[in-house]
């Protein structure tokens, strides 16, 4: 478990472990706790982890990074907690020895983390409001492990417990991604964002709470950001920047240079020659704010490094800029372990451009159309779309604006699966508004963004030994832009709020230009680099699903890309993913 997590925590390793009644033992051990350290605030061995308080009855696992606790710990102090270190791990542990589970509302961050109360009997788990770091654990005959990734999971369950969840895998079809709180393993879940868990010791009974519902907050949300951004500059490592040729993170470094920060270096992934090319975007915006930037080429080729992202990626993810934010990470590391990254603007502003082109159905909410499919028809005519678009609730029909096998899709791929849904997306815990866009940005804020883009970003990044911090997505900037009257959070051109704040986003023009998303050359790579995984995907895909996925049907839309069908090059990368990432789990 602790090999499997050395990429993430490459500066120190620990494990302390417990026999059957809880005394510490240096010998074979009923329960243990095991860390891998990347070192951003006080790098000090005093300050690694497993960490216990001092009477040992208290013990956190901690992955992330908590902003803006110093004056909480002065409070701590002054009833008499006594700090040794400077990290926000031992603020974690005495704010819970002072205020138990109270102190979640004053964790300003991204965490995960397992604590461990000996005096209580109890094991807590807890995510970050966001989603922004994971949190995946299996619970059976009152037996718990938990770990940041599935593969660090994988060797605490025995064979027999290693089985491929047929939901799973269908869900990935579905969405490029498994939502939460399924994983591609029936006996491995993944711990929703906002979310916690409380596991007693004696019983051996789980427990799942919802620990935070955003709720507006009318206040100045500019200072606000500023305020987030300020925070996330604070390492004892060196800090750089994420800058694409968009508005979110041109908006952060614009900010950042007007606080002063005028010697991070900003980082983008080129594709020189390529039409989709950010780099000369994102150089100008450096530019435009005096940055120091490097620009990162994203090799040609994807052919040696494809097993190693996938591998990297955990279970099955296939986004493909995925690829290049993995080279990126991986240069970036090399000068700095902590970036910031503009992800959740789209989010929070309704910035993608799906959700104009969902909403023009919305006159349909609560309607469907009863629509039998003979298993024959193939989707690609106009009417054949609408006809399946409007046979499924509104809200469902939304999966159909994103890139992912469609229903009668996954159909063919799996005959024999039975009752699947449309979509497996988790039902948001609140949703703000009953209009029908806050109805998809809830769907986003609970599933998308949690379980595609912000663990991209984590995985990405975290593969390197790299922390990716996102601004955007501080919790109490959320409730703020909450409270923002919809005419002017909700904007054609999308954004314009933030026009006043980015002088250079303004200059450049970015806000009138239309959006483009971080797109690889995924033609040529399906071409020249993996057609050797697409030639045997469909019978490998087979064999990996124990026949859920039918070859024959795998191999059929293969073909009719190769054919011409450009608009199957995603799908046909999910099947080429899905192949490589099933074969090494199974391994």
């Amino acid at each position: 478990m602790l090999a499997a997590l050395a990429e993430r925590g490459p500066d120190a390793r620990h494990a302390v472990a417990w026999d059957g009644g809880w005394l510490r033992t240096e010998a074979q051990a009923c329960h243990a706790l095991l860390h891998t350290r990347l070192s951003i605030i006080d790098p000090r061995p005093i300050a690694d982890q497993p960490m216990a308080n001092e009477s040992g009855d208290l013990w956190l696992c901690y992955n992330g990074e908590v902003y803006g606790w110093q004056d909480d710990a002065q409070a701590l102090e002054a009833r008499g907690a006594r700090f040794r270190t400077r990290s926000d791990t031992e603020f974690i542990l005495r704010a819970y020895e002072a205020w138990g589970l109270d102190m979640l509302p004053r964790l300003r961050g991204m965490f995960a983390f397992g604590l461990l109360d000996l005096k209580q009997r109890k094991l807590l788990l807890v995510r970050d409001r966001m989603g922004l770091k994971p949190l995946v654990y299996c619970h059976a005959a009152g037996e718990i492990g938990f770990a940041s990734t599935v593969r660090a999971l994988l060797p605490y369950l025995p064979e027999e417990r290693r089985v491929l969840a047929p939901e799973g895998i269908d869900a990935f079809l579905a969405h490029r991604y498994i939502p939460a709180p399924r994983t591609a393993f029936r006996d491995i879940h993944r711990l929703p964002n906002g979310h916690l868990l409380e596991y007693d010791l004696g019983s051996g009974t789980l427990r799942e709470t919802a620990y935070w519902q955003p709720a507006s907050e009318a206040a100045d949300w500019r200072e606000t950001l500023d305020e987030a951004i300020r925070l996330r500059t604070v390492a004892d490592r060196p800090v750089g920047i994420f800058l694409s040729g968009g508005i979110d993170s041109a908006l952060l470094a614009s900010r950042l240079v007007a606080q002063g920060y005028t010697e991070l270096r900003s980082y983008t992934a080129v594709f020189p020659g390529d039409p989709m090319d950010e780099g000369p975007d994102a150089a100008r915006t450096a530019a435009q704010l005096g940055l120091p930037h490097t620009e990162v080429e994203i090799p040609a080729s994807i052919r040696g490094s494809f097993a190693s992202i996938v591998a990297d990626l955990d279970d099955p993810f296939a986004d493909p800029s995925a690829f290049p934010m993995w080279h990126l990470a991986r240069a970036a590391t090399r000068e700095v372990k902590v970036v910031l990254a503009g992800d959740g603007g789209d989010e929070l502003f309704a910035g993608y451009k799906r959700y104009g082109a969902h909403l023009r159905s919305a006159w349909r909410r609560g309607m469907a159309l009863p629509y039998r499919h003979n298993g024959v028809t193939r989707e690609a005519s106009r009417w054949s779309k609408l006809r399946l678009e409007l046979s499924l609730p509104w809200e469902d029909a939304y999966v159909l604006r994103f890139s992912g096998f469609s229903p009668l899709e996954r159909r063919r791929l799996q005959p024999e699966l039975r009752a699947a849904p449309a979509v497996y997306w988790r039902p948001p815990d609140v949703r703000h508004g009953e209009g029908a866009l806050d109805a998809l940005l809830a769907i986003d804020m609970a599933n998308y963004l949690p379980e595609y883009i912000l663990r991209k970003g984590d995985l990405t990044s975290m593969a390197h030994g790299l922390e990716l911090r996102a601004p955007l997505l501080d919790h109490k900037l959320y409730r703020r832009i909450l409270a923002m009257p919809a005419r002017e959070r909700f904007t054609r051109p999308a954004k314009l709020a933030l026009e006043p704040l980015c002088g250079a986003c303004r200059e450049l023009g970015l806000f009138r230009r239309e959006k483009r998303g971080f797109n690889p050359p995924l033609a040529r790579w399906l071409r020249d680099d993996l057609a050797g995984e697409l030639d045997a995907a469909g019978e490998r895909l087979q064999a990996a699903t124990c026949g859920q996925i039918r070859a024959e049907a795998a191999r059929s839309i293969i073909a009719r890309y190769r054919s011409g069908e450009t608009r199957l090059a995603e799908r046909v990368l999910q099947l080429a993913i899905l192949a490589e990432s099933l074969e090494q789990l199974r391994a």
